[in-house]
C-alpha cells in the first residue's frame, strides 16, 4: 500500500507471464550449473569422500557465488529501474500518469519497487540454492543470510539510483550511461576515501562500508579479516543499513524533485522563443548529406543535449582508476596473471563495450517509443543506409569512449608496460568487440517490439558474456587439473551458455548462421582465455576476431531483411 497501485498492479500481472516462472527457473538451473562446472573443475570425475575436501569445496562455491550474484543483481536493478522509467518518458506516458490522482510517493516507490520485483524473486529463488552449498560444509547460516541480505540492500541502493537518474534525464541512453557510470564512480571514490582516512579509523570503516563487495569478501572469507568471525555481524550490519540510508535519501531527493524534473523543460517554451529559434535556423540552412540517417546521427542532438557531460565524466573515472593503479609502486600482480594495470584496463574497455551497445540498442528503440520510425515508410531510405547509418551514428558519437581505452594501450606500449605486437592485438580485438556491441544492440532493437525487453536482452547478453569469462578465469586459475578434465569441466557450461546465446539472437529470425555463432562464440572464447593464460597473444586474438566477427555479420543479415520486414515494405518485385 506504500508504493501505490502502481507496484500492486505488478504483483497482481508479474506471475500470470511465462516469462516470470522461465526466467525464475533459468536463474535457479544457472547456478547449479555453475556448481557441477566447478566441482568437475575442482575435483574431475572422481568421487570425494574426505569431509575437508568436500568442506573446502563447499566453501569457494559459496564465495563464487556470492560474488556472481551480487555483480547481476546490482546490475539488472540499475537496468531494469532505469529502463522501465525510461521508457515512460519516451512513450509520453509518464506526463499522463502525473497527470492522475497518484502521489509522487506512489509515482516514485511504485514504478521503484514493480522495476525491482523480478529481482528480488530471483533472490529469493536463490536462498535454497545457497543453503544447498551449506549442506557440504564450510560455509555458515550467518555466512548465508548476510551475502542475501547485502544482495537485497545494494538491489534496493542501484535501482533507487537508476530511478533518480531516468526521472531526471530525458534521453535513455543519457540515463543508462549516467547510471553505470556513476555506480562504478562511486565504489572509485569509496576506494580512494578508504586509502586516504585508512580502514583501521572509524570514519574509514564508515566508507569503506560504502563498498558492497569489501564487505562481502568479509562475509565470504572471514579468516582474512583481522577480526575473525566475530566480523561478520558488525560488517554486515554496517553495509546493509548503509545501502538502505543512502536509498532512502535518494528516493527522497527523487520525490521532491520530481515536478521539478518532469515535464521537461522544453515542452514549456513560449510560443515567441520557438518563432525566434524557427527563424533563427531558417537564417542558416544546413546541407543535408546523401545519407540522411548518418548525418542525423552525427549533426542533430538526437541523443540529448548534455551527452557531453558523459564522456567527461567516463574520462573523470578513466584518470581515477589510473590514479589508483600508479599509487601502488609495487605494481603487484592479480592472480599472479594480469597486472593491476592490465586489470584496469580491461575494466575500462568493459565499460565502453557496455555504453556502446546501450548507445546502439537506444538508438533503434527510441525511434520505435518516439514514433518517428514510422515515417521511414514515406521515405526512400534503403535498409542498409538505415542499418549502417545507425551503425556510424553510433561510433561517431562514441569516439571518445573507444579513443580513451586505445590511447592508454599506446601509452602503455611506450611505457614498457606490454608489447607492441601485444598492443596491436588488443587494439585489433577491441575494435571487432566494438563493432560487435553496436551490432548486438541494433539487432536487439529489430527484434524485440518492446523496448524495454531490447534493452534488457542486449545489455543483459554483454554483461553475461563478461560474467561468463571473468568466472571462466577464475575457475581455470584455481584448477590444477590437465586441460582435458578442464574442457570437460566447463562442457556444460559452455553448452548452457550456448542454448541461451542462440535463444537471445534467433528471438524472431532463427538461421543457420546462429546456430553456428552461439556454438563457436563460447568455444572460441574458452580458447581464447586458455592461450591468454599461457601468454599466446596472437592465439587470443585470432580466435576473438573470428567467431565475433562471424556473429557480427550473421547479425548484419537479417537486421537488413528484418528492417525491411519492420516497416511493411517487400523486398519482391512488383510487375
Amino acid at each position: 500500500m506504500f508504493a501505490g497501485p502502481i507496484f500492486s498492479r505488478e504483483i497482481l500481472t508479474a506471475p500470470r507471464r511465462i516469462e516470470h516462472y522461465a526466467i525464475r527457473a533459468g536463474y535457479v538451473t544457472l547456478l547449479f550449473v555453475l556448481m557441477y562446472t566447478i566441482r568437475i573443475v575442482t575435483f574431475g570425475f572422481q568421487d570425494v569422500r574426505n569431509l575437508g575436501e568436500i568442506a573446502k569445496f563447499g566453501s569457494l562455491v559459496f564465495q563464487i557465488l556470492s560474488i556472481v550474484q551480487l555483480s547481476l543483481v546490482a546490475f539488472f536493478a540499475l537496468l531494469f529501474s532505469t529502463g522501465n522509467i525510461a521508457q515512460e518518458k519516451d512513450r509520453q506516458t509518464l506526463l499522463i500518469m502525473m497527470l492522475t490522482d497518484l502521489r509522487d510517493r506512489e509515482l516514485v516507490l511504485g514504478k521503484l519497487f514493480a522495476s525491482l520485483w523480478l529481482v528480488f524473486v530471483l533472490l529469493l529463488a536463490s536462498a535454497p540454492a545457497f543453503f544447498f552449498v551449506f549442506l557440504l560444509g564450510g560455509t555458515t547460516i550467518e555466512q548465508i543470510f548476510w551475502s542475501l541480505a547485502i544482495s537485497a540492500a545494494t538491489v534496493v541502493a542501484a535501482g533507487s539510483w537508476g530511478s533518480l537518474v531516468a526521472f531526471w534525464r530525458e534521453k535513455t541512453f543519457q540515463s543508462l550511461a549516467i547510471g553505470v557510470i556513476g555506480l562504478l564512480m562511486f565504489l572509485v571514490a569509496v576506494e580512494l576515501g578508504v586509502w586516504l582516512l585508512g580502514d583501521e579509523s572509524v570514519v574509514g570503516g564508515l566508507v569503506a562500508a560504502g563498498n558492497p563487495y569489501r564487505t562481502l569478501w568479509i562475509i565470504i572469507a572471514p579468516l582474512d579479516s583481522p577480526e575473525g568471525i566475530s566480523s561478520l555481524h558488525q560488517a554486515g550490519e554496517k553495509t546493509v543499513l548503509g545501502m538502505l540510508m543512502v536509498s532512502v535519501v535518494i528516493n527522497v531527493v527523487t520525490i521532491s524533485r520530481l515536478r521539478i524534473w518532469n515535464p521537461s523543460r522544453t515542452l514549456h517554451k513560449k510560443i515567441g522563443e520557438e518563432d525566434e529559434e524557427i527563424d533563427s535556423k531558417s537564417r542558416k540552412r544546413r546541407t543535408i548529406w546523401d545519407q540522411p540517417v548518418i548525418w542525423r546521427e552525427i549533426k542533430t542532438r538526437a541523443y540529448g543535449r548534455k551527452a557531453i557531460f558523459i564522456k567527461l565524466a567516463y574520462f573523470v573515472l578513466a584518470v581515477l582508476l589510473l590514479l589508483s593503479a600508479s599509487s601502488d609502486s609495487g605494481a603487484t600482480a592479480i592472480f599472479k596473471i594480469v597486472s593491476q594495470q592490465g586489470v584496469i584496463l580491461l575494466a575500462l574497455c568493459l565499460l565502453s563495450l557496455m555504453l556502446i551497445n546501450a548507445q546502439g540498442v537506444t538508438s533503434f528503440t527510441s525511434e520505435k517509443d518516439q514514433k518517428t520510425l514510422e515515417l521511414l515508410l514515406m521515405t526512400d531510405i534503403t535498409p542498409k543506409e538505415f542499418i549502417f547509418g545507425k551503425i556510424g551514428g553510433v561510433i561517431f558519437n562514441t569516439k571518445e569512449i573507444i579513443l580513451i581505452p586505445i590511447l592508454i594501450v599506446i601509452y602503455f606500449a611506450f611505457g614498457s608496460f606490454i608489447r607492441t605486437e601485444s598492443a596491436i592485438y588488443f587494439m585489433s580485438g577491441f575494435l571487432l568487440l566494438t563493432l560487435f556491441a553496436t551490432t548486438l544492440g541494433l539487432h536487439s532493437g529489430l527484434s524485440f517490439s518492446k523496448s524495454r525487453s531490447a534493452i534488457a536482452n542486449s545489455l543483459g547478453t554483454m554483461f553475461f558474456l563478461f560474467i561468463g569469462i571473468i568466472v571462466f578465469m577464475l575457475l581455470l586459475i584455481e584448477a590444477r587439473s590437465s586441460f582435458i578434465q578442464q574442457f570437460f569441466g566447463f562442457l556444460l557450461f559452455i553448452i548452457v551458455g550456448s542454448i541461451a546465446l542462440y535463444i537471445s539472437l534467433s528471438y524472431r529470425n532463427p538461421s543457420t548462421a546462429f546456430v553456428i555463432s552461439a556454438i563457436c562464440l563460447p568455444f572460441g572464447t574458452f580458447y581464447a582465455m586458455t592461450e591468454f593464460l599461457l601468454h599466446h597473444t596472437l592465439g587470443v586474438c585470432v580466435p576473438i576476431v573470428a567467431v565475433y566477427g562471424f556473429t557480427t555479420y550473421s547479425m548484419l543479415v537479417p537486421a537488413i531483411s528484418e528492417f525491411d520486414f519492420a516497416l511493411g515494405r517487400s523486398s519482391i518485385e512488383k510487375g
